[in-house]
């Protein structure tokens, strides 16, 4: 049998440890009851379609981080989905806040029922700092893929627009909140809900994979 050089097996590993994954994307775990594991296939969609088609290099499968954890730290990207109550300590808001201030960024969805609970929460974490929509020229909308309506409308519930909110601090939007539009639910596995046909399914992924964009290179 032909001996295999030094050197061949070194350069194996190099071009092997190239292709690893670089990092991760993380959902949420809060306190209160609401169901943060809620949308389950969505962010290992959402990683696929953005590992395929904007350069990413995440794991294949979401992460779980609780809010309150240092490994926050290590998210470039975290998402926090769900129906229901949503409750922060106050050590809690603080590790969001720092996370948030150091360059993180979190993306909130709301999965229908979030949003008066979600809102106050979010005003302990920047007591100074209020969600404002973002115009449709903003880069959110801007990146990769066009949005010159704004944020797309992907499921119906009680006949509002979609509202794309933000939470901008130093000129940065380090919170994205999506409003009346259920954007990971268009992330789902293909079939989970009747009505999302694969037009409406690539506009939310491509939706999802400008907010990954812009979060990781602001």
């Amino acid at each position: 049998m032909k001996k295999i050089s030094v050197l061949w097996v070194f350069l194996f590993f190099v071009l092997c440890g190239l292709n690893a994954p670089s990092y991760k994307i993380g959902k949420l775990k809060y306190n209160g009851g609401g169901d943060w594991y809620a949308n389950r296939t969505a962010l290992s969609n959402l990683i696929q379609f953005c590992n395929k088609n904007i350069g990413t290099n995440f794991e294949p499968d979401e992460s779980i981080v609780e809010v309150g954890s240092a490994d926050l730290f290590n998210y470039p990207f975290v998402y926090m989905t769900g129906h229901g109550n949503v409750l922060f300590s106050d050590q809690e808001a603080q590790n969001l806040r720092k996370y948030l201030m150091a360059g993180g960024f979190l993306h909130i969805d709301d999965n229908y029922g979030l949003d008066k609970f979600i809102r106050p929460q979010m005003k302990r974490v920047f007591p100074e700092l209020s969600f404002v929509e973002l115009p449709a020229n903003h880069p959110i909308y801007n990146q990769k893929f066009k949005f010159p309506g704004g944020l797309p409308k992907i499921h119906e519930h009680d006949g509002k627009r979609p509202e794309g909110l933000g939470l901008v601090y130093k000129g940065r939007v380090v919170c994205y909140y999506t409003f009346e539009t259920d954007l990971g639910n268009g992330w789902e596995d293909a079939g989970t809900y009747a009505e999302d046909t694969p037009e409406v399914r690539e506009k939310a992924l491509k939706m999802g994979a400008n907010l990954v964009q812009y979060a990781l290179t602001q």
